[in-house]
């Protein structure tokens, strides 16, 4: 698979269309003539008492608050530094030199509000950057050609050059990513809402954006909506089907006042769920954690249900609340003996890896990877004891009273080699303690492997989601969109704050 800034191009190894492993094509470990590293040895399980008494020693309310601002703040600055200030689009990851994100952008310019809101920016430094990057990608070119351009039908390739905003090499033209930079869009057209020249812009070009999206287009296959295209050979071959991130693909397009595709698109997305029972909790499964957040950050799931989730009796937000927690229980349950799970230390989703390499721990050979669709469940283990602190960050408003501790825990444990000048970085794994090279960071001889890298996708559901949990503020500003609002009315969601007038 080709890579470029460190990591594939392709992000989401299939995960909406198998539970086959996602840990593919490690390489074995070679000595080059060299004795083979020795084996890790695991440590006793901890016995219950110890578990007990680690969840037992939480932090104080005013610790966690502290904790939480400078945690926010610092993650907040990833994407204030970093954006390009000639296209206003955020790295993919830094300080590794990378293209841009057109999902991260979208995270960030979710972001510059809750910059304005904690007082890290004024209201017009927000403004400015927001127009900027607004204004660039309405007058970005866009058309069926191959180079020069950034997007087609209104979406937009899933990688972009910083500076200039056009196609990244042969990457794929994205639905999904396209959809995260509407929502961030959407979002600040709903905040920027005072009778000011440039608000009243950032709320016509945020209109426009999203009006010109071809979401019907994008239905080789319909009812269901394609992952992404290729002006080299036509439409790739998955489409989304559930349950994962595509969530929120369906409900923008069935909103859009345009080119909306039909209600029974979200019926073909649901009839693909598979429900099913992991480490006690029984819901609706992504075994990566980042499935059950990322639509989470704009969309306040509570209370409101679609006929699948009036039928099992819980809602959306309800079921990460389990995803959650079936995966602490699976750290602390440790099947495989990985070091250092356990009730503080847990978090398995997509994100940087150490290596592609297969290595000795605890008595057998252990397959370890570069950047992979990590996640859990109980038919796929796609897990190499690489933990992302992402994890439980977009898990805070979910399950605050396990999630929060470990962000701190892990912060407290770790230091400077996991939480540094934009927060926490993307990954470490404790268990893999090998003098061998590295594709990505750094092995710290008897702590473990840390990465050096932070990733923009990693970065805004932390900052993003803390701050749903304290204020609500994402959610409430979206939940008087009329778009968003349509979609889930099309989707037949029904009850909470759909009953309810927004003014």
């Amino acid at each position: 698979m080709e890579r470029r800034g460190g990591r594939p191009l392709r992000r989401r190894f299939g995960l909406a269309e198998s539970p086959a492993p996602l840990l593919l094509a490690a390489a074995l470990w070679i000595g080059c003539g060299s004795a083979a590293p020795p084996a890790i040895e695991p440590p006793v399980a901890p016995a219950p008492a110890a578990v007990r008494a680690a969840t037992a020693a939480l932090p104080s309310a005013a610790q966690q608050e502290a904790f939480l601002d400078e945690l926010q703040e610092r993650t907040f600055h990833y994407f204030w530094d970093l954006a390009d200030p000639h296209t206003g689009l955020t790295p993919d990851r830094w300080p590794t030199k990378s293209f841009a994100s057109v999902s991260a952008t979208g995270f960030g310019l979710t972001a510059y509000p809750i910059g304005v809101e904690r007082g890290w920016v004024t209201r017009e430094q927000a403004r400015q950057r927001v127009l900027h990057t607004l204004r660039f990608l309405w007058n970005a070119p866009q058309g069926p050609q191959a180079t020069g351009v950034s997007g087609y039908r209104g979406f937009f390739y899933h990688f972009l050059v910083p500076d200039t905003g056009m196609r990244f090499e042969q990457v794929e033209l994205s639905t999904i990513d396209t959809t995260f930079l509407l929502a961030g869009a959407l979002f600040c057209g709903e905040y920027f809402d005072r009778d000011d020249a440039e608000e009243r812009e950032i709320r016509d070009l945020a209109e426009k954006l999203y009006a010109r999206v071809e979401w019907d287009w994008a239905q080789p296959n319909a009812p269901r909506v394609v992952m992404g295209w290729h002006p080299e050979k036509g439409f790739i071959d998955y489409d989304w089907r559930g349950y994962n991130e595509g969530m929120l693909v369906y409900l923008l397009a069935l909103g859009s006042p345009t080119h909306p595709i039909a209600p029974n698109a979200w019926q073909a997305w649901t009839s693909t769920y598979h429900w099913d029972t992991f480490e006690g909790q029984e819901h609706l499964l992504f075994p990566p954690l980042f499935g059950h957040q990322y639509s989470h950050l704009w969309v306040d799931f509570r209370g409101i249900r679609d006929a699948f989730m009036r039928k099992k009796g819980i809602d959306y937000f309800e079921n990460s609340r389990r995803a959650t927690l079936a995966q602490r229980a699976w750290a602390i349950e440790n099947p495989r003996k990985w070091l250092d799970l356990g009730p503080n230390v847990w978090g398995v989703s997509a994100c940087d890896g150490p290596a592609d390499v297969e290595l000795p721990f605890a008595g057998e050979t252990r397959r370890f990877a570069t950047y992979a669709g990590r996640g859990v469940g109980p038919e796929l283990r796609s897990e190499d004891g690489t933990l992302a602190p992402t994890a439980a960050g977009g898990s805070v408003p979910f399950a605050p009273e396990v999630a929060i501790p470990a962000l701190m825990a892990m912060r407290a444990k770790y230091g400077e080699n996991l939480y540094a000048k934009y927060g926490f970085l993307d990954a470490f794994n404790p268990s893999f303690r090998y003098d061998v090279p590295v594709h990505h960071g750094k092995v710290v001889p008897n702590v473990g492997w840390f990465d050096t890298d932070y990733l923009g996708i990693d970065q805004g559901p932390i900052l993003e989601m803390i701050e749903n949990h304290r204020t609500g503020l994402v959610w409430k500003l979206m939940r008087r969109n009329p778009h968003l609002r349509r979609g889930l009315e099309r989707a037949d969601f029904e009850g909470g704050w759909l009953e309810q007038t927004i003014h």
